[in-house]
């Protein structure tokens, strides 16, 4: 039932549709693997998934392929009418297509109280602003399922001591588990991307896994971060003592990327009780 590689190039060329580059637009067009990521998902029959970046309804089509009910989201008004008769044109009555920007639209009037799995080819340009975001706001959506390009994926799922670890890893960890689970190769996107893709799953937790006041702490964070070549008592210089390195269990000779968010949780704690250090 989903669109193969003519059929993608044919709408196009119908429609006179140019992918935009300012939307980070790449169109999947293999069927082996917006199924493959529709299985990933894991969802079906009584499920409800939103799309972000539907395009032209690949993967839209491999969800409702499944029986989960789909609400497809789609930012470009030039592709949400071609979408739609995509849709209409396969006699699939699950999806529900929304004309919006993801990074603007009204989460909780759209998904309500129910509970929600978001499953996107997201375009690069907002994939990890959105993810950080809707993992902030939106407590609907417990499970997701995005594909990135590979350094960004990296990042979301790195974990202490690795090389792509940044403060988008720690916030991420904050929220939720991410795991790497698959690539995806270049050749089954028009226009065919520079840049290698990769899918990540992840898992909201029930609740936050450190006790710590997550504004103070994301700004610790992304102090640390702001240096990161920097041992943390040259980036973190005038915000954590001595004392406080010593009380979290943190060498101050580490590097940010070193630190588990457990660890960062320490010292925010004892950073906000302390008096700045002169």
């Amino acid at each position: 039932m989903t669109l193969t590689r003519g059929e993608v190039l044919d709408l196009l060329e119908r429609h006179q549709l140019h992918p935009s580059r300012a939307l980070g637009q790449n169109f999947v067009t293999d069927p082996n693997t917006v199924r493959r990521i529709a299985r990933l998902a894991d969802v079906g029959e009584g499920d409800r998934v939103v799309e972000v970046g539907a395009g032209l309804g690949s993967l839209t089509l491999a969800l409702a392929e499944t029986g989960a009910s789909v609400t497809a989201v789609e930012a470009d008004r030039y592709l949400v009418p071609v979408l739609r008769s995509v849709i209409e044109g396969r006699g699939v009555e699950v999806v529900d297509v929304v004309e919006g920007d993801a990074l603007r639209l009204d989460w909780p009037a759209l998904l309500g109280d129910e509970r929600w799995v978001l499953v996107a080819n997201l375009p690069y340009n907002i994939a990890t602003p959105l993810v950080l975001q809707l993992l902030e706001d939106v407590p609907a959506i417990d499970r997701m399922l995005v594909m990135v390009q590979r350094e960004v994926a990296e990042r979301l799922a790195a974990s202490a001591g690795d090389a792509a670890r940044g403060a988008v890893s720690v916030k991420t960890e904050y929220w939720a588990d991410a795991s790497l689970v698959g690539r995806v190769p270049s050749t089954v996107f028009v226009p065919r991307p520079k840049v290698e893709s990769e899918l990540v799953q992840l898992r909201r937790h029930p609740r936050p896994p450190v006790d710590a006041d997550r504004v103070s702490l994301f700004r610790l964070v992304d102090t640390g971060f702001g240096q990161r070549r920097k041992m943390l008592r040259r980036s973190l210089a005038g915000v954590v003592s001595a004392a406080c390195f010593d009380s979290a269990g943190v060498a101050p000779e580490a590097r940010p990327q070193e630190l588990t968010l457990e660890q960062w949780a320490r010292l925010g704690r004892c950073a906000s009780s302390t008096p700045p250090p002169s």
